[in-house]
């Protein structure tokens, strides 16, 4: 399979940044470890892993990145895809807290590993959040929420964020200052390097297609072949099907949508003065950023279905228009989708699910940083014995519902959408 036609891969020369792999046929029968999926937790885990001296073998069905990982908006900052707010409520304060210092650590490491890599591939810093209606204090909130677990930010006032971005439709917003965006295809790239690097053994475009307790261990089926390890760990997300149904039964795949445009600087110039990433605190929000060569990257919309409409740019370019009037001639050059998986909680699905068999996956629309996390306390675990992957017990697999459980995302999704009309008319 090659990579969707995205302008992330019409960015990179690929016979100059691919990773080392290995055909099925050159793959060890047994490992200390086989991670399926390559994406940035498959990734993440396997390098780990490696670098601790543990043999591994990763299975990817496509290239590496193909998924969300390669495809995604690219925003790396604390936290996870259930808000600080709901998250403390559910677990008290302490216990979110303990778990927000663990995204950090996977921020943390993104950024030192991109420094490592190539300074390049990030493009920016910073992320303001930006409200479309006057919050009644809620920005305020936000920002001592944040300052509460340790994360950076301040107040944008009306005057300064009609300053940055040049819009109507926003009127005050929070800057989470040590958040930054990347090219996802090129870091996800960069760190199949180095884990190929420290010893992991990359098989690409061969997908597991079999998943079965051996003994005290495991076997996978891929490529026509049985692999042996005492210890699987599933990364796959919404791209995994038909290894372990109690697992990809506990994710709604969920489609979000991006276009690029065409480099226009000037035009962007009279719009967007701010080069962080940007996003409104909508329900049913837009996120997008400039890039330093001109273009506008956006992304927005969620749905259900798993096939990427026709009139994907048009629609996408209305919603860039909507809020910015004059950037009604932007050309959009390249458009693409993407699944996400999303548990019902939220939060990432961490742990052991059986002796011998981990989950670091369902990220949601927030898994740049937790993806690592996820990566470093399963490999933390495998390798070292550490236990803090427990601290994610209360988010386990649950069943979401099949297709009824989509029917009911799609319907949140549409009353969302309703909801943030409504506020919206109350904007002042």
């Amino acid at each position: 399979m090659t990579y969707p036609p995205s302008l992330y891969a019409n960015q990179i020369d690929l016979a100059k940044s691919s990773p080392r792999t290995l055909s099925p046929d050159e793959a060890a029968d047994q490992s200390d470890v086989i991670v399926i999926g390559g994406g940035f937790a498959g990734l993440t885990t396997a390098l780990e892993l490696a670098r601790a001296g543990t043999s591994v073998t990763l299975f990817e069905a496509s290239d590496i990145g193909w998924g969300a990982s390669g495809r995604n908006g690219g925003f790396v900052s604390d936290g996870f895809a259930l808000g600080l707010g709901d998250l403390e409520r559910k677990l008290g304060p302490d216990h979110a807290k303990n778990l927000w210092a663990l995204s950090a650590k996977g921020t943390g490491f993104v950024r030192t590993t991109i420094a490592d890599l190539d300074p390049a591939i990030m493009l920016g810093k910073g992320w303001i959040s930006a409200y479309r209606y006057m919050s009644g204090g809620g920005a305020a909130r936000m920002e001592k929420a944040l300052a509460r677990v340790g994360t950076p930010s301040r107040y944008v006032p009306h005057s300064q964020i009609r300053d940055l971005l040049k819009s109507r439709k926003y009127v005050e917003g929070v800057e989470i200052t040590n958040a930054f965006h990347i090219q996802p295809l090129a870091y996800a790239l960069g760190l199949g390097r180095l884990a190929a690097d420290a010893g992991a053994h990359l098989v690409i475009n061969c997908p597991a297609t079999g998943l079965e307790r051996a003994g005290s261990g495991w076997s996978v089926a891929a490529g026509g072949r049985t692999f042996a390890a005492p210890q699987v760990v599933l990364t796959g997300s919404a791209y995994m099907h038909g290894l372990y149904p109690a697992l990809e039964g506990a994710m709604v795949p969920v489609a979000t949508y991006v276009v690029a445009s065409k480099p226009m600087a000037e035009l962007l110039d009279q719009a967007i003065a701010y080069t962080g990433c940007i996003s409104d605190t909508r329900r049913a929000g837009d996120y997008y950023r400039r890039l330093p060569d001109g273009r506008l990257v956006w992304g927005g919309r969620i749905t259900t279905r798993t096939e990427q409409p026709d009139a994907l740019s048009r629609m996408l370019r209305r919603d860039i228009v909507n809020v910015y009037p004059q950037l009604d001639r932007l050309e959009v050059e390249f458009s693409w989708s993407g699944l996400m998986g999303y548990a019902p909680h939220k939060m990432p699905i961490i742990g052991e699910l059986e002796p011998g068999l981990w989950s670091a996956t369902a990220f949601g629309g927030h898994g740049l940083n937790t993806s690592a996390m996820g990566g470093l306390l399963i490999a933390g675990a495998i390798a070292h014995g550490d236990d803090q992957w427990r601290q994610f017990a209360p988010f386990g697999a649950r069943w979401a519902g099949g297709w009824l459980g989509r029917m009911a995302t799609q319907g949140t999704y549409w009353l969302m959408q309703a909801r943030d009309r409504l506020d919206e008319l109350k904007r002042v």
